[in-house]
């Protein structure tokens, strides 16, 4: 349909078009309409405006491309394969973790702490799913106004292919909000092993040593051998000043009793198109590389104790480059509270003996 060509100019009020409309085409349903009855056989018109369409790229294609390029050729950080192998290992030496112990504990308390959001119960999620073989959902997560997680939770996980429970735990705790600080004595039962499993939190009325269920006399077993932080690592810029004051006190807490501290690092498929695409790209992407150098200045922690991963959020079924990041940083966060057990567990026993000096 070529109504004009050239250069119409008016003529009194109208403008004659010198094209026809006798052919429109088949692109179009005119519902018993045709070229005439459109124009009412009439090709001058009061008014002429002409639009331009051009064939440019497509914005999301443009953003996935220059996603692509800023990939870095070398690994930022040295990583297993991401194959099959890789996961079969990582996945066998978690349920293999802890049988040879000498320390006498039971399960490595690993405590998760994060703002509300962050996916700090997804991450359990996500560790249940893979071993459970199919996506789970056993922890409530999501993203609302206020934490989703009530009740102070030790988690276990059970393996789906050999029926053993790992030797880990995961500890799951109420989401860091703004106007809802937790208690920082709280936080000290806590890391001592002085509140029970499925104890219901009040922030009108945090735990004490009078409240019903307090644990008195803790073993090691109780206690929390590392703390993972779990941070949303889209939103690193904008972490509020009251959460991070809220983080860098538990901080102090935890350094006071010597308990090791790394940070997951999530919903980094935000920051990088290419990771969204394939996790598997995580150590190859410089925005990434980028956000864990800010964590761990924000945080003081070391770089290698920054640890990338993608929970399960919108998928269906499990993708084994996924599983290979939450397994690789739920090992190096077992063997950190091994390596605290083992120093409690020489500390008790050089006490225990100074303790015999003394009396003799």
């Amino acid at each position: 349909m070529i109504t004009f060509t050239g250069t119409i100019n008016s003529s009194g009020k109208y403008f004659s078009l010198n094209g026809s409309v006798n052919s429109i085409g088949s692109y179009y349903s005119l519902n018993g309409q045709n070229s005439t009855s459109i124009t009412n056989n009439n090709l001058q018109v009061t008014d002429l405006e002409v639009y331009q369409v051009l064939d440019g790229p497509d914005p999301k294609k443009t953003k996935f491309k220059m996603a692509e390029s800023s990939l870095l050729d070398k690994p930022w950080r040295k990583f297993p394969e991401f194959n099959a192998e890789t996961a079969n290992k990582l996945k066998e030496e978690l349920v293999d973790y802890g049988q040879d112990s000498e320390t006498g504990v039971r399960a490595a308390n690993i405590l998760l702490i994060g703002q509300i959001g962050a996916g700090k119960s997804s991450f359990f999620n996500s560790v249940n799913s893979i071993f459970r073989g199919k996506i789970t959902s056993k922890a409530r997560s999501g993203s609302f106004e206020h934490s989703l997680t009530t009740v102070y939770r030790k988690y276990n996980v059970k393996d789906h292919n050999s029926g053993q429970t790992l030797k880990i735990r995961l500890c799951d705790t109420r989401g860091l909000e703004e106007d809802f600080a937790i208690d920082s004595q709280e936080i000290s039962h806590i890391l001592d092993g002085n509140i029970p499993d499925r104890y219901q939190f009040n922030p009108s009325a945090p735990f004490t040593t009078e409240t019903f269920g307090f644990i008195r006399n803790p073993h090691l077993g109780d206690r929390i051998h590392c703390v993972a932080f779990v941070v949303d690592g889209s939103t690193i810029d904008v972490i509020p000043e009251k959460i991070l004051k809220q983080m860098k006190a538990m901080q102090s807490r935890m350094n006071q009793r010597n308990i090791p501290q790394v940070a997951y690092l999530t919903k980094l498929d935000k920051v990088c198109p290419m990771v969204e695409e394939d996790a598997g790209h995580m150590f190859h992407s410089s925005a990434v590389r980028e956000a864990v150098d800010k964590i761990a200045d924000v945080m003081g922690l070391p770089r290698g104790f920054i640890l990338p991963i993608k929970n399960y959020e919108s998928e269906t079924i499990l993708d084994q480059n996924i599983d290979i990041l939450i397994l690789k940083a739920l090992k190096q966060t077992a063997d950190f509270a091994d390596d605290y057990m083992e120093e409690q567990v020489e500390k008790m026993a050089a006490e225990n003996g100074q303790g015999r000096k003394e009396k003799e």
